[in-house]
């Protein structure tokens, strides 16, 4: 080997001075010692809350099975009545909506969409004004007929 190669990796981490092999080794310590306690934790967090949910469920179940021709009936009540004003809301934003597209349509400020509407209606003008032809035709072709 030629003196002035460049050492890999591996060469400059096992030639390391051993007062940074210790703080390299501190910081892994410290950093497994954080993991271990944070998961820890989060373990025994999860188990009184799994735990906490069944006791509470146990003891309400009663309670809701006491309640439950009263609360069902509530439940869906109040359901319809949220998804009716839910509902109303809903359709009077569009209908606001609407109406501030029509007036910006009339005043010709040419809000989004208009481009398609009018070609929409230079169709139907078109087809119309097709159907039209040949009914007069065909009305003119059956006359000439008889």
């Amino acid at each position: 080997m030629a003196q002035n190669q460049p050492r890999s990796d591996v060469q400059q981490r096992f030639q390391q001075p051993p007062h940074q092999e210790r703080q390299q080794l501190s910081r892994q310590v410290a950093k497994t010692t954080t993991a271990v306690t944070l998961g820890g934790s989060l373990m025994v967090l999860s188990g009184l809350t799994l735990a906490g949910t069944v006791i509470a469920l146990v003891l309400a179940t009663p309670l809701l099975v006491i309640f439950s021709p009263v609360l069902v009936p509530a439940t869906i009540t109040i359901f319809l009545i949220l998804a009716g004003f839910v509902t109303s809301g809903g359709c009077g934003a569009t209908a606001s909506f609407l109406f501030y597209w029509m007036y910006k349509y009339a005043t010709g400020k040419h809000p989004v969409g208009a481009d398609q509407l009018d070609r929409a209606r230079e169709k139907i003008s078109h087809a119309a004004y097709d159907v039209k032809d040949r009914a007069e035709h065909a009305a003119r072709a059956g006359q000439q007929g008889t």
